[in-house]
């Protein structure tokens, strides 16, 4: 299927591993210009090369934290005129008591989750109107929809964000600009196998053992975690041209973890 998207221009941010690493590499292979982000500089010119490599499509790295405002301006400067932005991060640290958060861990994560998205949304957002096409995707999280102790640094933020996009996204829809968001629940990302390997080494387990305890624990119907790459497909489907009339929705891909109707 021809997405319609090809010699477009995407911000990546966040994309130097797991599910931005897979979005990245999925509009690639469509014949997306990638401008791809992290803080971490081997990681992501790693990330870079080998997704260029793959797909053809040219990907130029640019180390930037976009939860600063320095950040956001390295960014924008390597590309003021993005078609397609996509937005993600390392999670928030866990959390197993809620008492624990400090104003320090509140600020970090809505300077990260919340005011970054928000601020990169709102430098792009009038040059995609004006230009007539842009899609914007945030990789959140289900826990903006599913409250968890575990994950209070990352839901509430997340949650303020959605809340923000689907506002933001009827004001720009008759610009054929399409604002939407993914909220993932457990992937198999680089994130995850670093916090269940230290746990396997604790309790002498493996990796898969950690990870099969959770799937039980949290009663994940389909009884594993997910693959990113599964995951950037989405992402590339929202970036989509035929994504022209998909308007504010925040699209829950988790295993089936969430009861919800909707």
């Amino acid at each position: 299927m021809d997405l319609g998207i090809g010699g477009r221009k995407a911000i990546v941010a966040g994309g130097s591993a797991g599910m931005g690493k897979s979005s990245a590499r999925a509009l690639a292979r469509e014949g997306v210009e990638i401008v791809l982000s992290a803080r971490g500089e081997a990681r992501l010119a790693a990330a870079a090369q080998e997704i260029a490599a793959e797909t053809g499509s040219e990907v130029t790295p640019v180390v930037a934290d976009h939860g600063t405002a320095q950040g956001r301006a390295r960014l924008l400067e390597v590309c003021p005129e993005p078609d397609i932005l996509v937005i993600t991060c390392t999670p928030p640290v866990v959390t197993e008591d809620f008492r624990d958060i400090t104003v320090e861990d509140w600020n970090a994560s809505v300077a990260t989750t919340l005011v970054g998205p928000i601020e990169l949304m709102r430098a792009t957002l009038d040059g995609m109107a004006v230009r007539g096409f842009g899609r914007i995707v945030n990789i959140a999280t289900g826990a903006a929809k599913y409250p968890a102790v575990i994950r209070l640094l990352s839901g509430p933020t997340r949650s303020a964000l959605v809340n923000y996009t689907v506002a933001v996204s009827k004001a720009m829809a008759r610009h054929n600009v399409a604002i939407n968001n993914i909220l993932p629940g457990m992937f198999h990302t680089a994130t995850m196998y670093e916090r269940f390997t230290a746990e396997a080494e604790r309790n002498g387990t493996s990796y898969d053992d950690e990870v099969t305890r959770f799937v039980a624990q949290w009663n994940i119907p389909a009884g594993r975690f997910g693959d990113p790459d599964d995951l950037g497909a989405f992402v590339a489907m929202f970036c989509s041209r035929q994504a022209n009339f998909t308007i504010g929705q925040s699209l829950v891909i988790d295993g089936g973890l969430i009861n919800g109707l909707f």
